[in-house]
């Protein structure tokens, strides 16, 4: 199978080269990823900047193309100009920090995964809970095992899965739980300075994230220890409200017919 592989931490992280060992040597991946940490990126594209691609090669001989751009610009380069062949699959990771909650609409990590999925390509985005990165390839061999139940199942066009993996020995993990996103608003603060000139400047805090007992839920399911697996749609539309809307439209449908 091919397979692309990005990330948001830059083609120099751990992660990353984590993955691509476990994969490698049953599938034909190819490593696109950014030339420097893209974090909280979001889904941002290049518009004004020109995109450069460089060979990079590996302390261990891996070889791959970084990009100065974000890991969407990564993706979508790659499956217009760089690769000769489309891939099967897109994995992005293996990320320092959980992506639960909220913070899936922020992640870059996230956004290369779903910038696949919007090409209609199987997609996974992966993190790891915690930036020590003790359990690397644990988590990589916990995604390979999601990699061949997908061969056989396959995605809907337009779904990827977020995929959040403890930090610790695989076997030491509670289980798996597919899982919902949760969208409460996360505890943040901007700390104010002062810099040498005198001038204001301000700094986003670190979030104190506290995770319930749902584990239903991904931060929730992380925080007890399971492998969290959402899927994820690239549409967007509120449905429900969809319909109520519609019944707006017919009570203000004469707002826009011509006066005599």
């Amino acid at each position: 199978m091919n397979i692309l592989l990005t990330n948001d931490d830059g083609i120099h992280a751990p992660g990353l080269w984590a993955m691509y060992e476990q994969i490698a040597g049953k599938h034909c991946v190819t490593v696109i990823a950014p030339d420097r940490e893209r974090s909280a990126v979001s889904h941002g594209i290049s518009l004004h900047e020109t995109l450069r691609v460089r060979r990079f090669r590996g302390n261990c001989g891996y070889v791959g193309y970084a990009v100065n751009g974000t890991p969407a610009d990564c993706v979508k380069l790659g499956l217009t100009e760089l690769l000769d062949t489309r891939p099967d699959m897109v994995i992005s990771g293996i990320n320092p920090g959980s992506n639960v909650g909220v913070s899936v609409n922020y992640s870059g990590t996230v956004a290369g995964a779903r910038e696949a999925a919007l090409y209609g390509i199987p997609a996974l985005a992966v993190s790891l809970n915690g930036y020590e990165g003790m359990y690397y390839e644990d988590a990589a061999a916990v995604t390979a095992m999601l990699i061949k139940k997908i061969c056989e199942k396959g995605l809907p066009f337009g779904t990827l899965l977020n995929v959040n993996i403890p930090d610790m020995p695989k076997e030491k993990m509670a289980g798996l739980r597919i899982t919902r996103q949760e969208v409460a608003v996360l505890s943040e603060h901007f700390e104010k300075r002062i810099d040498p000139r005198n001038g204001e400047y301000y700094w986003l805090g670190e979030d104190r994230r506290t995770f319930g007992r749902n584990p239903d839920m991904d931060g929730d399911a992380l925080g007890q220890n399971y492998v969290s697996v959402t899927p994820i749609q690239c549409d967007a539309t509120d449905y429900r409200t969809l319909e109520e809307l519609r019944v707006w439209n017919t009570d203000v449908s004469g707002l826009f017919l011509p006066t005599s």
